[in-house]
Parts: C-alpha cells; structure tokens; sequence
C-alpha cells in the first residue's frame, strides 16, 4: 500500500505515466461481471497491479463522469459479500494533483468495516478525463455521476451514502454535498467553505499557495483555458479582474450553499490544521456556525493537510479515527459517541490533549487579552525584516512535529522598517483560543499599499514565537489622510507561559503574500484618543 503511494509520488505527469502503462500493460485481462468496466490499456497499470497486490478486493474501473468523460476509479468492497447484500458507500474525490490510489489505507479500513468504498482522480488530473474545473459545476456533477455508476455496479446502498476528502477532495465533497440529497454525511478534512476568503483573506493574494497549485496543476493534470486566464490575473495582481476573480471564486465556494446544505440535513463533519497555508481555519470556523444539522468541528496543530496526512500511509491517526466514527453513526446508525461530544474539538499548538466546547463562540469563552497600541509608529514600506509567516507547508509542520514555529528576534526587528508593540511580562500562563482582532488607524503616503500583521509569544531572551498573523491590503486610499483597519488574524490555539510577552508587530513584506507598497511608500499607525488602538486576544479557560 505503502508501495503504490509512493508510485503517486514521484510525481509522474500524465504523459509520462501514460509511456510507462503502455511499456507494461499486461497483454490480456479477464474481468469479472462486477469489474466490466474495469480500466482498459490507458490506465496505469504500474501503481494498480502494486496497488491491487498489497490490498486484496481492490479493483480498477473506468467510470463515466458527467459530460461524457471517463474518471479513474477504484472499489473496495467489504470481504466476504453476499449477493444481494448492500452495504453503504463512500465516494472519496482526489485531492489536487493526487491520483485515486491517495485513499487506499483509509479506504480498505473502512471496506473492513463494512463499506464500499469508491475512489476516484478528480477531473483533469492524471489520466481522468476532462481539464481541471478548481470544483466548478463539471466536479459537482462527476460526483453524482459517481454515485450513480455505484448504485449499478456495487452492491451499494442508495439510502447509506457518504462523501469526503482531503483539501480538493473536501471541497468537491462539500459541494457535492449541498447539491445531492443522497448523500447523508461529508467528512471534509483541510478543505475550504469559501475560496475567496481562503486565498485572498485582507483582500491580499496568497500568492504562494496559489503559485503552488498552478505548478502543480500542470505538473499533474490539464488546467482549462478559464484556470489559466483566472490564475494568471490572480499571480499578476490585475485588479481589473478582481470582481471577475472574486465571482468565480464564490460559485466554488461551499458558504454560498449552506442553505442547501442545511435543508438536506447532511451530516458535517470539518477538519483543518491551525497553521493552514492554503485554506486558513477561519473560514471553515464561520461555516461551521452557519450549518443547523449534525456538525463536527476539529482543529490541531499543523500546515496543510498535515494533520491526516500520515493516515493516508494506515498510520495511526485521530482525524481519520474521527471520520470514521462519523461515517458510522451517520450512515450505519452506531451509537459510538461522536454525536454525544462536545461538537467543536481543538488541539492547543503547545500541549496534547482535546479540549470540547458547544460551539465557536465558545472557545474564546474566558475573555480577553487587550493589548493596547498607544505609541504612534511610522514606518517605510518595502523591506522583509525578519518577521514572515514562514514557508508554505513546510513552517506550520514544523511547528506541529516540533513546536518550533516561525521565530524572529522582536529586540533586532529594523524599527525603520516593522511596528512593535508589546505586552508587561505575564505572571501567568495565557491560553490563546480563537481569533485575535487587530483595530488600529493608518495613514498611507501612497494610495495604495500591504502591511501584515503578526503576533508573537516573546520569551525573555527576545526570541518570538509566531502565534498568528494576517495580511491586509488597501486600496483606492486617500494619502495623508488617516482610515480605520478592522483584521481578524487567523486563528488558533496556542499557551503563552507565565513570564513571557505578547508582541503585535507590523512590516510590509512577507514572502507568502502579494504586496502593494509602491516604492518610497510609508505607513504611520496611530491611536487616536477617540478611537484607541488594540489587540484583542480572545482566551481560553484554565
């Protein structure tokens, strides 16, 4: 299983998997009935036969998508089926740029305990058909048309039907969802609920991560003319387009249909990972306290997808443990417990163990932290001066195995160039839970710029450790003359110890993010006595 993974991995491009299955294709094949529709000669035969030989009853299909073309697929199936017997069935989307073969661990799990389990290459990725639709109508439809082809070709259950995935996968799932009542229950893990508000939150482009997904896009599979034109505007800040960009990334966005959702009744399950890179956790926050049926809310520590990743190797992993008990009491009606607890579980970036709370507004429950900005600070625009959000992927993750986040030396910070603001020492322990707010007064020298945000956990040494931080980008402004900024930084769950400080800091440069600062720009942050300065830190209980 390990093996076959591992074949995913390399990173093949379609052209190049397509040589590799036509250099070993086996010169004859007998399918059964139920796997007629088994894959043919363009298939890659290499990461099935490897796959198929470490899981037994894992077959290959063909199957038809919605508009007439072929998506990869497999089936596992429960051992030891009898004719005429049902079982109900999970549908799991890939994720971008994975193929069918990412869910296999995950998948025999949950065909050893009595699923069929059928996953499938998203469109326009590897050697489904079709070209990349970033969740438009076409993935909506496939995955009906999935279920479907289930119905016919499996001993599925019509009334037990589930859906869910990791990051694309949980957005088509999602999607799906709102607009197919079969389907009962979602698991959505590292996913988005609005597009928009995951890839251009402070109305900023995130331009690593979408420059990630366009490379890796065209690695994998084939992005449409309409990927292209978006993705291009997007990376090129043409702000011409940004209604056009936004438009396009609301009908992609699951918030748009929670109303759908809610009166099918789905049951929702959402996780995500508190230092998420590509699909930051507040927007999956604030969905989840729009939905009115049965929901599940997780956050743990970590960067994109890193939070189940290791389960999709058949490690031991408490997020895929979770969707499974809610896949079980949702469509095989077990009473296990997870409709029972606390509906909303986090994981503190700086210890172990869950905490429960009955809703969002919950979790920040204990009060807050106010930091005030008094101290009026004038900086230029420009420069990178030490304190960023880190690298995408890879700096959340680190802080997830090693509680090492980003760090910057808050004393060495170039005062010309970044704000700072800090806290006395605490005599005790501070609990961050939830969503710090920034409320503070610019005025621009230009009409147009980017400052970002960030606070930090400052030991007595200097050395801060990132606990949250957020872009914000303005425009149209007029110079000299002082405007309002209201920012959610992303949130979190992080312990300050007793001793230590909390920092705000501001620049204008961080790598993971688009900036607007013309050249010679400079920012001055003011607190007027009218309308003070702050930093609201929202706590947890002890």
């Amino acid at each position: 299983m390990a093996a076959a993974l591992a074949v995913a991995a390399l990173g093949l491009t379609p052209h190049q998997a397509r040589a590799a299955v036509q250099s070993t294709a086996p010169t004859s094949s007998a399918p059964t009935a139920r796997t007629a529709a088994s894959t043919g000669p363009s298939a890659p035969a290499v990461s099935h036969a490897e796959a198929a030989a470490a899981v037994p009853g894992l077959t290959f299909h063909d199957i038809p998508g919605s508009g007439g073309i072929t998506l990869k697929g497999n089936v596992l199936t429960p051992a030891g089926d009898r004719p005429g017997s049902s079982h109900p069935l999970i549908v799991l989307p890939s994720s971008w740029s994975m193929p069918q073969v990412e869910y296999l661990a995950q998948a025999k799990k949950l065909a050893d305990s009595g699923y069929v389990v059928v996953s499938y290459t998203s469109r326009g990725f590897w050697l489904s058909g079709g070209e990349i639709e970033v969740a438009g109508p076409p993935d909506v439809a496939d995955v009906s048309a999935v279920i479907d082809w289930a119905l016919a070709h499996t001993p599925a259950d019509p009334a037990r039907i589930g859906v869910g995935g990791v990051s694309y996968g949980a957005g088509i799932s999602l999607l799906a969802s709102a607009h197919d009542p079969r389907i009962k229950a979602v698991v959505a893990l590292s996913g988005w609920a609005d597009l928009v508000e995951s890839i251009y939150s402070g109305h900023t482009q995130h331009v690593q991560a979408a420059a990630l997904l366009g490379a890796t896009g065209r690695l994998t599979g084939r992005p449409g003319p309409e990927l292209n034109r978006i993705l291009g505007d997007f990376l090129a800040s043409n702000l011409e387009r940004e209604q056009e960009m936004i438009d396009w990334g609301r009908k992609r966005s699951p918030a748009e249909h929670v109303d759908r959702l809610n009166a099918n009744g789905t049951a929702v399950m959402l996780g995500n990972a508190w230092g998420d890179t590509v699909f930051p956790p507040n927007q999956y926050a604030s969905f989840f306290e729009k939905l009115t049926g049965p929901k599940r809310l997780e956050f743990r520590p970590g960067d994109h997808a890193t939070a189940e990743g290791l389960g999709l190797f058949g490690l031991p992993n408490d997020t895929w443990d979770n969707a499974r008990r809610w896949f079980d009491r949702h469509l095989r009606g077990e009473r296990n417990g997870v409709d029972t607890e606390q509906p909303v579980q986090i994981k503190s970036r700086s210890s172990s163990g869950y905490e429960g709370y009955a809703d969002w507004k919950s979790v920040g429950s204990a009060g807050t932290e106010k930091l005030a900005l008094s101290d009026t600070e004038h900086l230029f625009t420009g420069v990178n001066t030490g304190a960023d959000g880190g690298i995408v992927l890879l700096s959340s993750a680190l802080d997830q195995f090693t509680k090492i986040p980003p760090m910057a030396s808050v004393p060495l910070l170039p005062r010309t160039f970044a704000a700072v603001w800090q806290s006395d020492r605490f005599g005790s322990e501070r609990r961050v839970r939830g969503t710090a707010r920034l409320h503070t007064t610019v005025t621009p020298t230009r009409s147009d710029g980017t400052f970002v945000a960030y606070l930090y956990d400052v030991g007595p040494l200097g050395i801060g450790k990132l606990v949250t931080h957020a872009p914000h980008t303005f425009h149209g402004k007029t110079p000299g003359r002082p405007f309002g900024v209201d920012l959610d930084l992303f949130s979190t769950a992080y312990d300050v110890p007793a001793g230590h400080r909390l920092a705000l800091v501001i620049d204008t440069v961080d790598p993971l993010y688009a900036e607007y600062n013309p050249a010679g720009a400079q920012l001055t942050f003011t607190s007027p006595r009218q309308d003070p300065s702050y930093v609201s830190v929202p706590l947890g209980s002890r």
